[in-house]
């Protein structure tokens, strides 16, 4: 019996033994070998961040560096041009090769080769046009080959589970910044609140010499404007009915005057005989001199009224207070305008009852704005204690405490501050109050582990200044803790999504 195979059941049977042969072949090949995981290391300066990624270095095996440079300050941002060389030195010896400018802003590509196995370091040195730098990254290993190198790191422990990864490429395109965690002075506060007041001797008040008619010369009779010293704002003048009504009222004070003493002497006699009591005759007596006061103050007030007055200011300041309306009729004497130089401000403190053992103590005072949180020390504002109450109001439970300090941008009299009252300094571990983050009640900060990993740290704490708080507990010695970004990390770590990352690995 003849079989007879179709084209397709031929190259069926062809294909199922290349396959078969095929799946033989590579089960005697050896598996695949991984090369070591890339190492990576965080160092700082005063002046920049470095975060480099590489393999370990193997004698004969190019070695990529993905170095992070950081530029520090006020806000962590790329160092975004300039020079840097990286150096393998062993025994006085070295190579090194130089990148020119950054592959993307932050990130400098560079390679070396190791030629000898053993232990050396490696020197970043950064030139810019505005700095110049160096890192050193100590005690580096160089393997003779790969097969050291794993079994080197099968000795090194893994990442931490808890680890939050935010890239560089993350950082640098926010408000970011780190400090380390040290142990600092730090004072016991006392928490409360103020108000701001211009300083009495800040302040001048003019006043009409005249009695008469006022009328405002110019348009700068405005709340707030700024008026230089011999700035005529008024002119009072009287008039026939002014100087009708000044003639009447000295008239009727001397007739008073008559009366009172004719009063006064009659009963100066008659307590001598007792016919009027002591009291009665004290009465008679007041009311004769009120009359004297009277009548030489309306004889004052019509000489004044003699003359035509132009009130100008003395000083420079600026108007807090405009007491007459255009048009009005003012008596010699009464004032006009409230004027203040604006230099100087009064802070009243209220300070509880229970704290007032501890207000001998305090040296120093912090000062928090409710418009903007702006933070002001007592240094920055040339603060002063002026005075300290003796006691406390029935009605009220504080005690004031009174402070002169200079008058900023962002401080307005008759504006509330937070007070942080600052007794002499004690030593303990301290964080800038913008590194804290609250979440339902429980307060947290992120540190930095390492150059893109970070750990959520619950915190305990102690007491703040207003610009520092005390950790009992969550922070240790020496960690980089996120004072700028923190939020923003909070955000990557809910959207779980990392921009695509272009590091050597």
């Amino acid at each position: 019996m003849t079989l007879k195979y179709s084209k397709i059941s031929l190259w069926l049977i062809i294909s199922a033994i290349s396959v078969f042969l095929s799946c033989k072949s590579n089960s005697t090949e050896a598996p695949h070998e991984h090369g070591p995981d890339p190492l990576a290391y965080t160092l700082y300066s005063d002046k920049s961040e470095l975060f480099v990624e590489f393999q370990p270095l193997v004698v004969g095996n190019p070695t990529k560096f993905a170095a992070h440079f950081t530029v520090l300050g006020d806000k962590f941002k790329a160092l975004s041009e300039g020079k840097v060389t990286v150096s393998l030195i062993m025994n006085g010896k070295g190579i090194r090769q130089t990148a020119n400018a950054p592959s993307t802003p932050g990130i400098y590509r560079l390679a070396l080769t190791p030629v000898v196995s053993g232990q050396g370091k490696l020197v970043f040195d950064i030139v810019t046009k505005d700095f110049t730098d160096q890192v050193v990254i100590n005690d580096v290993t160089i393997f003779a080959d790969k097969k050291s190198a794993l079994a080197y790191q099968e000795t090194l422990g893994g990442a931490n589970a808890n680890d939050i990864t935010y890239l560089k490429e993350q950082a640098w395109r926010v408000d970011f910044a780190n400090e380390s965690a040290q142990m600092k002075p730090f004072s016991e506060v006392i928490k409360t609140t103020g108000t701001l007041e211009n300083l009495p001797a800040d302040e001048e008040v003019l006043s009409s010499q005249i009695s008469g008619v006022v009328t405002y010369v110019g348009n700068r009779q405005l709340i707030g404007t700024f008026v230089n010293a011999g700035t005529t704002l008024f002119s009072i003048k009287n008039n026939e009915v002014v100087s009708s009504s000044l003639n009447s009222a000295v008239q009727q004070a001397e007739n008073d005057l008559n009366i009172a003493k004719k009063q006064y002497e009659r009963a100066a006699d008659l307590v001598k005989d007792k016919i009027v009591s002591e009291k009665e005759y004290l009465e008679t007596k007041l009311r004769y001199e009120n009359a004297q006061t009277i009548l030489r103050n309306a004889t004052v007030s019509k000489g004044f009224s003699q003359n035509k007055q132009s009130a100008s200011v003395s000083k420079s300041g600026y108007i807090k207070s405009l007491l007459v309306e255009n048009g009005a009729y003012v008596q010699a004497g009464q004032p006009l305008v409230i004027l203040t130089k604006n230099n100087r401000l009064l802070l009243k403190a209220e300070v509880f009852q229970n704290n007032y053992d501890k207000i001998p103590l305090i040296d120093d005072a912090h000062f928090k704005s409710s418009s903007d949180g702006k933070v002001f020390t007592m240094k920055q504002l040339n603060g002063k204690v002026v005075s300290v109450g003796k006691s406390a109001d029935g009605s009220s439970p504080f005690i004031p405490m009174y402070f002169e300090i200079n008058n900023v941008e962002g401080l307005v009299s008759g504006s509330v501050l937070e007070v942080y009252l600052l007794s002499k300094p004690k030593t303990a571990l301290i964080i800038p109050n913008s590194a804290i983050l609250e979440e339902q009640g429980v307060f947290y900060a992120y540190v930095q582990t390492e150059g893109e990993s970070f750990q959520k740290r619950e915190l305990k704490l102690g007491q703040s200044d207003g610009k520092n708080t005390e950790v009992l507990n969550g922070i240790t010695i020496g960690e980089r803790v996120v004072t700028k970004g923190g939020y923003q990390i909070k955000l990557s770590q809910s959207s779980g999504a990392l921009p695509a990352h272009g590091h050597e690995h």
